[in-house]
């Protein structure tokens, strides 16, 4: 299960650059235009360290996510029948891994509705989010990409359900630890080979076939948490 979360996990991240680019390619873009002026020989050395700083911020945020709810599904075990609980859990998680898969697929988008549930949190960091700008050090790119990793996103939702299956901290992390690594080439690319990157995973067949992979992913993970109902 938790092999099969983490690659799925990576997948998500990587085969979701779409969604990321329409989600955070504006903020990347725009955090791009706003980095300190350096002499014209280390532009491009000085946006990338930038950007990685920001995106290691904003991994950060996942990873912590991540733990927090593998690790509060841990201790909530405690209080409820463990095998029921965990049944439960993977329940959902095949459940959002399937969703997720036709989400990729460009069969079925209902997954982004679930973007409304982190609104309100992002309502009150956004104001925070913003006072960083223009970013002027790596220090502020770090900070601003702890923040940003919060923005309201169905495909981090979707993939935090796996981290609370997994039932560990450590666990959780590392599902989200993964998904945000995949999302690394997308935003990376930015302004550099953003075109190229989103052009590949935009294909039908690259889409259907990833999105098919994660469904299986979550049948498989149907199939057990059913399995063990008897």
């Amino acid at each position: 299960m938790i092999t099969f979360s983490v690659s799925g996990a990576f997948l998500v991240g990587l085969m979701g650059a779409g969604h990321c680019i329409g989600m955070c390619g504006g903020l990347v873009g725009a955090f791009s235009q706003q980095l300190p002026q350096t002499r014209q020989q280390n532009i491009l050395l000085s946006q990338l360290q930038f950007i990685l700083s920001y995106n290691l911020g904003r991994i950060l945020s996942y990873t912590l996510a991540g733990a927090l709810v593998g690790g509060s599904a841990s201790l909530l075990g405690t209080l409820f029948s463990i095998d029921i609980y965990l049944i439960s859990l993977r329940i959902i998680a095949g459940a959002m891994m399937i969703a997720t898969g036709l989400y990729i697929a460009q069969i079925w988008s209902g997954v982004v509705q679930i973007e409304r549930l982190g609104k309100l949190l992002w309502r009150m960091l956004s104001p925070l989010a913003k006072r960083l700008l223009p970013i002027k050090n790596l220090r502020q790119a770090f900070i601003a990409g702890t923040l940003w990793g919060w923005l309201p996103c169905g495909l981090v939702y979707s993939t935090l359900t796996w981290a609370v299956a997994a039932n560990s901290a450590q666990q959780g992390a590392m599902i989200m630890a993964a998904f945000g690594l995949g999302t690394l080439p997308a935003l990376v690319s930015v302004g550099v080979a953003a075109e190229l990157f989103a052009r590949f995973v935009q294909q039908r067949a690259v889409r259907l076939i990833s999105g098919l992979i994660l469904v299986s992913f979550g049948i498989q993970t149907l199939y057990i948490a059913f399995s063990q109902l008897n």
